[in-house]
């Protein structure tokens, strides 16, 4: 019989003993060396499995084993032990009569596995002992950051720069992961975790969707947005078309959300005429929401025609500016 290492690595973001029947069966037939005990280990041993800590180098006793074995199982820690794979793959290189290296998973990352980190590591962040300018934070003098963050998210997506947006989009989800951190410290009656975020999301996504979980007649994209609206409407007790229009986005923008929704409900409220206005700014918002309502009914976005058109403003003042005087010597 083939003398036999095998390396078995395993997902340390999955429940300790989660493996799969070939690990178990490896583990339960063959004597186990590994270099730190774990969950994983004290749920090996509870399966009846020999597990043996190695103190140190393990290259030799591991060499050492399969000498008296034939075929033994070294357990790797949470980061995969690749340094020492590659060293018992260069020993096992120059002499391949000691024994054959077998790698084995165990278990494997599901999608999504890395947010278990960005959990824990927050929640270090966020504990005693962690980084006291997170500790100090709070809902409210987090909140421009979430803003801030999420526009500079925007502009990598104005920009078509994906690797920009993703770097963007964890900066966002460092925000939302934070806050449901600190949300962890309320009182008990308001606490809540970032479980509690997931799993509202989870739920709504599945309730706004039948057409996809509950067997439902898909229909046009028309129908399902109808469908989606009618739906979040049962769920919410709103007593205006206007509830839930977020009121801190820009102005142009909440200006077309409101007449989006009150055109949707049939609610047909004419803008203020500006030349009924009694101040200056009272006559500039009025006609600046005339002009909302004329965009909209062109099919223009405004926010994003201004936004056009102020970057290109901005463009034309760099290239008029004059050059930067020349750095001096030093």
């Amino acid at each position: 019989m083939t003398a036999r290492i095998v390396l078995l690595v395993t997902s340390p973001r999955l429940p300790a003993g989660l493996l799969t029947a070939a690990a178990w069966d490896v583990v339960r037939q063959h004597p186990v060396l590994t270099g730190a005990d774990s969950e994983l280990t004290t749920a090996v041993r509870q399966a009846g499995a020999e597990v043996t800590v190695v103190d140190g180098p393990a290259t030799q006793p591991l060499l050492d084993a399969v000498a008296t074995h034939g075929t033994v199982v070294w357990l790797a820690g949470p980061a995969g032990d690749e340094a020492l794979a590659r060293e018992l793959g260069l020993r096992l290189a120059r002499q391949p009569g000691l024994a054959e290296m077998e790698l084995m998973y165990g278990s494997w990352d599901p999608p999504g596995a890395r947010l278990l980190d960005a959990v824990a590591v927050l929640d270090r962040l966020a504990s005693p002992g962690g980084d006291p300018w997170k500790r100090a934070q709070t809902h409210r003098s987090l909140a421009g950051y979430l803003l801030e963050e999420s526009y500079e998210a925007y502009d990598a997506i104005s920009a078509d720069d994906t690797d920009a947006l993703r770097e963007e989009l964890g900066d966002v989800l460092l925000q939302v992961v934070l806050h449901a951190r600190l949300a962890e410290e309320l009182p008990e009656d308001e606490r809540w975790t970032i479980d509690d975020v997931a799993g509202g999301l989870v739920d709504k996504m599945i309730r706004r969707n039948p057409h996809v979980f509950a067997g439902a007649e898909a229909g046009t994209l028309e129908e399902i947005t109808e469908n989606w609206e009618r739906i979040k409407r049962a769920e919410k007790a709103r007593h205006s078309v206007l509830d839930g229009v977020a009121l801190s986005q820009p102005a142009l923008a909440l200006a077309t959300q409101i007449l989006d929704r009150a055109a949707r409900r049939g609610v047909d409220v004419p803008p203020p005429p500006a030349d009924t206005q009694a101040d200056p700014e009272a006559r500039l918002g009025a006609d600046l929401l005339a002009r909302v309502a004329a965009a909209r009914e062109a099919g223009i976005d405004p926010e994003a025609a201004l936004r056009r058109t102020i970057l290109a403003h901005a463009e034309a003042i760099r290239q008029a500016e004059p050059p930067p005087p020349p750095a001096s010597p030093r």
